[in-house]
């Protein structure tokens, strides 16, 4: 497998200039391919200092003394409830001595109770083999494949979740401090680009995520000026989500996801908050709604 034209080069230092020196990221969706990747990644950059995986299976995350993992199906009500207990205790709850210490802190450094600096949402899902009473979970190709359970969960793990991952996170994101929420779309949500077709569902709940991410930006921004909330088009990547479809894919626009992590986190971490609300793909260009 080949990557793409676009160079492929580590992390710069400077990637997440406008962060402070030692910042916390939470990636959510970290047990999939591209999640994964990002947190190797993220733990290796010199200027992130922790990071918080949330997935159903934490069981395949690397051990690292710098990485703390949640096992919750943020799907569900009870899985969100959990995530916001567990960034309590993370973020906020702190003993005795570190509050002694906390006047003595860098200026530029996190402090208790802050939001994560960086926020990179990487759950997606676009077939399932087994899904209710249905034998499987499958793009459509005509109207009559059309299934109210099917358009439900869809819309569920791709849009929903993602907007109530941020209005769990919305006091924490109000709080005027500079911060990026990075979550992944795909170019298949764009109303003007869609020019083939097909996929009534997946397309439909990406162009949902999208909206709801650009309304939350514009509130977001009333607040903390210095937020970043962007869309992220990752490529066709070689993970299990697009495996099924990988036959049609010329080579060189098939993916890794160590490529697809590095080039995803160099774009959104140079982005400004004049970015905010936008829609952009893995090589840093803007996508058309």
């Amino acid at each position: 497998m080949t990557e793409s034209t676009l160079k492929d080069q580590p992390l710069a230092a400077d990637t997440f200039a406008r962060l402070p020196q030692g910042f916390t990221a939470l990636v959510t969706g970290a047990g999939g391919g591209i999640g994964r990747a990002m947190l190797e990644e993220l733990l290796a950059h010199e200027r992130c200092g922790r990071v918080l995986a949330v997935s159903r299976d934490v069981s395949r995350l690397p051990a690292h003394p710098a990485l703390a993992s949640l096992q919750a199906d943020l799907t569900t009500d009870e899985g969100m409830a959990r995530l916001a207990d567990w960034l309590r205790e993370q973020l906020d709850d702190t003993g005795q001595e570190e509050n002694k210490e906390k006047e003595k802190h860098e200026e530029n450094e996190p402090r208790p109770g802050q939001p994560p600096a960086l926020i990179l949402n990487t759950m997606g899902l676009l077939h399932e083999e087994a899904f209710e009473q249905h034998a499987a979970l499958w793009p459509e190709k005509r109207l009559e494949d059309l299934d109210m359970a099917a358009l439900t969960r869809l819309h569920q793990v791709n849009a929903f979740v993602p907007a109530l991952l941020l209005g769990m996170l919305a006091p924490r994101l109000r709080r005027r401090t500079p911060l990026i929420f990075a979550s992944l779309s795909a170019r298949v949500g764009s109303i003007s680009d869609n020019r083939s077709g097909g996929w009534y569902a997946y397309r439909a709940s990406k162009a949902s995520h999208n909206m709801l991410l650009k309304t939350a930006a514009i509130e977001i921004a009333r607040r903390n000026p210095e937020a970043v909330l962007v869309a992220l088009h990752p490529g066709t990547t070689d993970t299990g989500l697009s495996a099924p479809f990988q036959a049609r894919v010329p080579e060189h626009k098939l993916f890794t996801p160590g490529y697809v992590a590095r080039r995803l986190l160099r774009v959104a971490g140079e982005l400004s908050p004049e970015d905010s609300g936008g829609f952009r793909d893995w090589a840093g260009e803007p996508i058309a709604w």
